[in-house]
Protein backbone atom coordinates (compact mmCIF):
# COMPACT_ATOMS: atom_id res chain seq x y z
CA UNK A 1 0.00 0.00 0.00
CA UNK A 2 1.51 3.54 -0.63
CA UNK A 3 2.27 5.83 2.34
CA UNK A 4 0.76 8.91 3.06
CA UNK A 5 2.98 11.16 1.28
CA UNK A 6 2.96 9.07 -1.85
CA UNK A 7 -0.81 10.21 -1.75
CA UNK A 8 -0.75 13.37 -1.04
CA UNK A 9 1.96 13.35 -4.45
CA UNK A 10 -0.22 11.70 -6.72
CA UNK A 11 -3.33 14.04 -5.81
CA UNK A 12 -1.62 17.40 -5.86
CA UNK A 13 -0.04 16.06 -9.60
CA UNK A 14 -3.50 15.29 -10.57
CA UNK A 15 -4.67 18.42 -9.74
CA UNK A 16 -2.21 19.83 -11.50
CA UNK A 17 -2.98 18.04 -14.48
CA UNK A 18 -6.46 18.55 -14.29
CA UNK A 19 -5.73 22.25 -14.07
CA UNK A 20 -3.96 21.88 -17.46
CA UNK A 21 -6.75 20.60 -19.33
CA UNK A 22 -8.97 22.92 -17.89
CA UNK A 23 -6.72 25.71 -19.76
CA UNK A 24 -6.46 24.18 -22.75
CA UNK A 25 -10.11 23.47 -22.73
CA UNK A 26 -10.59 27.47 -22.40
CA UNK A 27 -8.18 28.30 -25.09
CA UNK A 28 -9.76 25.56 -27.62
CA UNK A 29 -13.16 26.95 -26.84
CA UNK A 30 -11.44 30.77 -27.36
CA UNK A 31 -9.85 29.56 -30.96
CA UNK A 32 -13.03 27.63 -32.05
CA UNK A 33 -15.62 30.48 -32.55
CA UNK A 34 -13.17 32.32 -35.01
CA UNK A 35 -12.24 28.87 -37.01
CA UNK A 36 -15.90 27.73 -37.18
CA UNK A 37 -16.53 31.71 -38.41
CA UNK A 38 -14.00 31.11 -41.11
CA UNK A 39 -14.74 27.88 -41.97
CA UNK A 40 -18.91 28.51 -42.61
CA UNK A 41 -18.13 31.22 -44.70
CA UNK A 42 -15.60 29.62 -47.20
CA UNK A 43 -18.36 26.84 -47.42
CA UNK A 44 -20.58 28.57 -49.41
CA UNK A 45 -17.66 30.35 -52.27
CA UNK A 46 -16.34 26.77 -52.29
CA UNK A 47 -20.06 25.19 -53.28
CA UNK A 48 -20.62 28.23 -55.60
CA UNK A 49 -17.15 27.37 -57.26
CA UNK A 50 -17.76 24.05 -57.65
CA UNK A 51 -21.20 24.77 -59.15
CA UNK A 52 -20.16 27.28 -61.51
CA UNK A 53 -17.53 24.38 -62.87
CA UNK A 54 -19.99 22.22 -63.16
CA UNK A 55 -22.42 24.32 -65.39
CA UNK A 56 -19.39 24.93 -67.60
CA UNK A 57 -18.04 21.57 -67.81
CA UNK A 58 -21.38 19.95 -69.14
CA UNK A 59 -21.18 22.06 -72.15
CA UNK A 60 -17.86 20.40 -72.92
CA UNK A 61 -18.47 18.02 -75.16
CA UNK A 62 -14.88 17.31 -76.78
CA UNK A 63 -12.50 16.09 -73.55
CA UNK A 64 -9.75 15.73 -75.55
CA UNK A 65 -9.58 19.32 -75.94
CA UNK A 66 -10.79 20.02 -72.26
CA UNK A 67 -8.00 21.44 -69.83
CA UNK A 68 -5.88 18.26 -68.34
CA UNK A 69 -7.20 18.86 -64.78
CA UNK A 70 -11.06 18.31 -66.29
CA UNK A 71 -10.20 15.46 -67.93
CA UNK A 72 -8.17 13.56 -66.09
CA UNK A 73 -5.45 11.38 -67.61
CA UNK A 74 -7.80 9.14 -68.75
CA UNK A 75 -6.30 6.72 -66.98
CA UNK A 76 -7.00 4.79 -63.15
CA UNK A 77 -3.78 3.39 -62.31
CA UNK A 78 -1.63 5.99 -60.13
CA UNK A 79 -3.46 7.82 -56.99
CA UNK A 80 -2.37 10.30 -54.86
CA UNK A 81 -3.69 11.03 -51.28
CA UNK A 82 -3.78 13.98 -49.90
CA UNK A 83 -4.23 13.38 -46.23
CA UNK A 84 -5.04 16.78 -44.35
CA UNK A 85 -4.34 16.62 -40.23
CA UNK A 86 -3.09 18.68 -37.34
CA UNK A 87 0.28 19.55 -36.29
CA UNK A 88 -0.94 18.68 -32.60
CA UNK A 89 -2.17 16.35 -30.59
CA UNK A 90 -4.69 15.67 -27.53
CA UNK A 91 -7.58 16.77 -29.78
CA UNK A 92 -9.41 13.23 -29.31
CA UNK A 93 -9.69 11.04 -32.33
CA UNK A 94 -9.79 13.87 -34.64
CA UNK A 95 -6.42 13.02 -36.21
CA UNK A 96 -6.99 9.63 -36.04
CA UNK A 97 -10.42 9.38 -38.04
CA UNK A 98 -8.63 10.93 -41.26
CA UNK A 99 -6.44 8.66 -41.18
CA UNK A 100 -8.14 6.10 -40.66
CA UNK A 101 -10.54 6.92 -43.65
CA UNK A 102 -7.22 7.24 -45.53
CA UNK A 103 -6.26 3.71 -44.54
CA UNK A 104 -9.46 2.18 -45.50
CA UNK A 105 -9.00 3.93 -48.87
CA UNK A 106 -5.18 2.63 -49.11
CA UNK A 107 -5.92 -1.05 -48.38
CA UNK A 108 -9.02 -0.89 -51.22
CA UNK A 109 -6.89 0.51 -53.80
CA UNK A 110 -4.32 -1.63 -53.26
CA UNK A 111 -6.20 -4.62 -53.06
CA UNK A 112 -7.69 -3.15 -56.76
CA UNK A 113 -3.66 -3.55 -57.71
CA UNK A 114 -3.59 0.42 -57.86
CA UNK A 115 -0.66 2.13 -57.48
CA UNK A 116 -0.36 4.60 -53.99
CA UNK A 117 0.67 7.77 -53.05
CA UNK A 118 0.48 9.75 -49.84
CA UNK A 119 0.79 13.48 -49.63
CA UNK A 120 0.85 14.27 -46.05
CA UNK A 121 -0.33 17.62 -45.25
CA UNK A 122 0.04 17.85 -41.10
CA UNK A 123 2.80 15.74 -38.92
CA UNK A 124 0.22 13.90 -36.99
CA UNK A 125 -0.67 11.84 -40.18
CA UNK A 126 2.75 11.28 -41.12
CA UNK A 127 3.43 10.22 -38.02
CA UNK A 128 0.54 7.63 -38.09
CA UNK A 129 0.76 6.52 -41.51
CA UNK A 130 4.26 5.55 -41.46
CA UNK A 131 3.93 3.38 -39.40
CA UNK A 132 2.42 0.63 -41.95
CA UNK A 133 2.85 2.65 -45.10
CA UNK A 134 6.40 4.66 -45.38
CA UNK A 135 7.19 3.69 -48.37
CA UNK A 136 4.01 5.29 -49.69
CA UNK A 137 4.94 8.66 -48.25
CA UNK A 138 6.00 11.19 -51.36
CA UNK A 139 6.40 14.40 -49.00
CA UNK A 140 5.08 15.89 -45.97
CA UNK A 141 4.07 19.61 -45.98
CA UNK A 142 4.12 20.92 -42.30
CA UNK A 143 1.89 23.97 -41.08
CA UNK A 144 4.17 24.01 -37.35
CA UNK A 145 4.76 28.04 -37.90
CA UNK A 146 1.21 29.25 -38.83
CA UNK A 147 -0.55 30.51 -36.32
CA UNK A 148 -4.01 31.20 -38.87
CA UNK A 149 -4.17 29.26 -41.92
CA UNK A 150 -4.31 31.38 -44.73
CA UNK A 151 -5.54 31.13 -48.73
CA UNK A 152 -1.32 31.25 -49.03
CA UNK A 153 -0.81 27.75 -47.95
CA UNK A 154 -3.41 26.09 -49.73
CA UNK A 155 -1.87 27.36 -52.69
CA UNK A 156 1.55 26.15 -51.94
CA UNK A 157 -0.29 22.75 -51.71
CA UNK A 158 -2.16 23.03 -54.58
CA UNK A 159 0.44 24.03 -56.55
CA UNK A 160 2.77 20.87 -55.23
CA UNK A 161 -0.47 19.06 -56.69
CA UNK A 162 -0.76 20.44 -59.89
CA UNK A 163 3.05 20.24 -60.34
CA UNK A 164 3.33 16.45 -59.80
CA UNK A 165 0.11 15.99 -61.99
CA UNK A 166 1.78 17.77 -64.81
CA UNK A 167 4.98 15.83 -64.27
CA UNK A 168 2.42 13.04 -64.58
CA UNK A 169 3.22 10.88 -61.18
CA UNK A 170 -0.36 10.26 -60.78
CA UNK A 171 -3.18 10.03 -62.32
CA UNK A 172 -6.52 10.59 -59.64
CA UNK A 173 -6.18 12.78 -56.48
CA UNK A 174 -8.34 12.70 -53.35
CA UNK A 175 -8.45 15.21 -50.59
CA UNK A 176 -9.36 14.01 -46.81
CA UNK A 177 -10.33 16.08 -44.13
CA UNK A 178 -12.38 16.54 -41.78
CA UNK A 179 -15.60 18.38 -41.87
CA UNK A 180 -16.71 20.38 -38.91
CA UNK A 181 -20.54 19.78 -37.72
CA UNK A 182 -20.51 20.59 -34.45
CA UNK A 183 -18.33 20.81 -31.04
CA UNK A 184 -18.68 17.12 -30.72
CA UNK A 185 -18.95 15.78 -34.41
CA UNK A 186 -16.64 16.04 -36.76
CA UNK A 187 -16.90 13.84 -40.13
CA UNK A 188 -14.05 12.42 -41.73
CA UNK A 189 -14.69 13.41 -45.71
CA UNK A 190 -13.00 12.10 -49.03
CA UNK A 191 -13.10 14.46 -51.86
CA UNK A 192 -12.17 13.71 -55.07
CA UNK A 193 -10.21 16.89 -56.65
CA UNK A 194 -8.68 15.86 -59.92
CA UNK A 195 -10.19 15.12 -62.07
CA UNK A 196 -12.98 16.98 -60.32
CA UNK A 197 -16.48 15.13 -59.78
CA UNK A 198 -18.99 17.35 -60.18
CA UNK A 199 -22.91 16.76 -59.39
CA UNK A 200 -25.29 16.26 -61.96
CA UNK A 201 -28.00 18.30 -61.86
CA UNK A 202 -31.27 16.77 -64.01
CA UNK A 203 -32.56 19.25 -66.62
CA UNK A 204 -36.22 19.98 -66.96
CA UNK A 205 -35.84 21.72 -70.34
CA UNK A 206 -36.63 25.18 -68.82
CA UNK A 207 -33.12 26.33 -68.05
CA UNK A 208 -31.36 29.18 -70.09
CA UNK A 209 -29.12 28.65 -72.60
CA UNK A 210 -25.24 30.25 -71.59
CA UNK A 211 -22.76 32.01 -74.21
CA UNK A 212 -19.80 32.49 -72.71
CA UNK A 213 -16.67 34.84 -73.72
CA UNK A 214 -13.87 33.85 -73.44
CA UNK A 215 -15.11 30.45 -74.41
CA UNK A 216 -15.01 27.45 -72.33
CA UNK A 217 -11.87 25.45 -72.42
CA UNK A 218 -10.25 28.70 -71.60
CA UNK A 219 -12.22 29.50 -68.41
CA UNK A 220 -11.82 26.59 -67.51
CA UNK A 221 -8.06 26.33 -67.77
CA UNK A 222 -7.94 29.49 -65.48
CA UNK A 223 -10.78 28.44 -62.88
CA UNK A 224 -9.60 24.71 -62.17
CA UNK A 225 -6.52 25.36 -60.78
CA UNK A 226 -7.99 28.13 -58.67
CA UNK A 227 -11.02 25.52 -57.83
CA UNK A 228 -8.16 23.34 -56.54
CA UNK A 229 -6.96 25.98 -54.16
CA UNK A 230 -10.32 26.43 -53.10
CA UNK A 231 -10.80 23.25 -52.26
CA UNK A 232 -7.61 22.63 -49.99
CA UNK A 233 -8.52 26.13 -48.24
CA UNK A 234 -11.62 25.14 -47.58
CA UNK A 235 -10.01 21.67 -45.95
CA UNK A 236 -7.54 22.78 -43.95
CA UNK A 237 -10.51 25.60 -42.73
CA UNK A 238 -12.67 22.58 -42.00
CA UNK A 239 -9.75 20.52 -40.29
CA UNK A 240 -8.93 23.54 -37.98
CA UNK A 241 -12.46 24.15 -36.71
CA UNK A 242 -13.07 20.41 -36.56
CA UNK A 243 -9.27 20.10 -34.33
CA UNK A 244 -10.20 23.04 -32.01
CA UNK A 245 -13.83 21.59 -31.35
CA UNK A 246 -11.98 17.90 -30.76
CA UNK A 247 -9.84 19.22 -28.35
CA UNK A 248 -12.40 21.28 -26.52
CA UNK A 249 -14.47 17.96 -26.12
CA UNK A 250 -11.46 15.91 -25.47
CA UNK A 251 -9.82 18.56 -22.59
CA UNK A 252 -13.48 18.94 -21.02
CA UNK A 253 -13.72 15.08 -20.52
CA UNK A 254 -10.01 15.22 -19.23
CA UNK A 255 -11.33 17.50 -16.85
CA UNK A 256 -14.12 15.36 -15.39
CA UNK A 257 -11.95 12.78 -15.56
CA UNK A 258 -9.58 14.26 -13.18
CA UNK A 259 -11.85 15.45 -10.73
CA UNK A 260 -13.47 11.91 -10.42
CA UNK A 261 -10.06 10.36 -9.89
CA UNK A 262 -9.12 13.24 -7.20
CA UNK A 263 -12.45 12.31 -5.42
CA UNK A 264 -11.65 8.75 -5.27
CA UNK A 265 -7.65 9.46 -4.08
CA UNK A 266 -9.16 11.78 -1.75
CA UNK A 267 -11.69 8.79 -0.31
CA UNK A 268 -8.58 6.78 -0.07
CA UNK A 269 -5.93 9.02 1.57
CA UNK A 270 -9.07 9.56 4.03
CA UNK A 271 -9.40 6.04 4.79
CA UNK A 272 -6.02 5.39 5.36
CA UNK A 273 -4.90 8.59 7.48
CA UNK A 274 -8.26 7.52 9.24
CA UNK A 275 -7.17 3.45 9.25
CA UNK A 276 -3.43 4.75 10.67
CA UNK A 277 -4.65 6.75 13.14
CA UNK A 278 -7.38 3.88 14.68
CA UNK A 279 -4.40 1.52 14.88
CA UNK A 280 -2.28 4.03 16.62
CA UNK A 281 -4.46 4.40 19.03
CA UNK A 282 -5.35 1.12 19.68
CA UNK A 283 -1.54 -0.10 20.35
CA UNK A 284 -1.39 3.33 22.86
CA UNK A 285 -4.71 1.97 24.68
CA UNK A 286 -3.43 -1.83 24.65
CA UNK A 287 -0.27 -0.40 26.06
CA UNK A 288 -1.52 1.19 28.99
CA UNK A 289 -3.65 -1.22 29.86
CA UNK A 290 -0.66 -4.09 29.68
CA UNK A 291 0.60 -1.62 32.58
Amino acid sequence: MASLKDMRVRIAATKATQKITKAMQMVAASKLRRAQAAAEAARPFAERMEKVLGNIASTVTDLASAPALLAGTGKNEVHLLVVCTAERGLCGPFNSAIVRLAREKILALTNEGKQVKILCVGRKGYEQLRRHFDRLIVEVIELRGVKNVGFANAEEVARNIVTRFENGEFDVATLFFSRFKSVIAQIPTALQIIPPVFEVKESNGAEAAYEYEPDEIEILGELLPRNLAVQVFRALLENAASEQGARMTAMDNATRNAGDMIRRQTITYNRTRQAMITKELIEIISGAEAL
